[in-house]
């Protein structure tokens, strides 16, 4: 079963989260479109009522319970459906993947995103990231015109939350 629990950026199991999921989005940067820029996650940004960083709990590959991803949502500009959150730093553990933790760690942001009072959550991604692109667009998520200039990113998606 995955859980989640709020965190801190700085927070040690945060902070180790983050550099895993930073040195994945660097490994598989295009190289073409130069480095991989890695952005230092500014902490006030991820704490209530401006945003959130959940760490995700679930179990090792020994099946010990351990904490294999994280995500978050932060406060960005008002778009023309009113107050936005943006989706960051979504990440799960590859030996996760395909057990459901991203879209439930992808609800639970949503959910969280409308108790603050969020008309749509968006986010920024690149191509090069298949998998998250097909899982943004299950759940919901459309192209949007760019919301900001990440120089890491290719593709703007958002979804209304009504």
């Amino acid at each position: 079963m995955v859980t989640f629990r709020p965190a801190r950026t700085t927070d040690p199991a945060a902070a180790a989260l983050l550099a895993q999921y930073f040195d994945a989005r660097a490994e598989g940067f295009p190289v073409e479109q130069g480095p991989y820029r890695c952005p230092v996650p500014v902490e006030a940004d991820f704490v209530e009522p401006h945003g959130v960083l959940l760490i995700v709990e679930g179990e090792n590959l020994a099946g010990e319970p351990a904490d294999v991803g994280c995500g978050g949502i932060r406060t960005v500009p008002d778009g023309p459906l009113g107050p936005r959150r943006e989706l960051k730093h979504l990440w799960v553990q590859p030996h996760t993947r395909r057990l459901g933790y991203g879209r439930a760690l992808v609800d639970e942001l949503e959910r969280r995103a409308r108790a603050m009072g969020a008309a749509e959550l968006v986010l920024d991604t690149h191509t090069a990231q298949a998998a998250a692109g097909a899982l943004y667009a299950r759940l919901g998520f459309v192209s949007i015109p760019a919301y900001n200039d990440n120089p890491n990113a290719t593709v703007w998606l958002g979804k209304p939350l009504d």
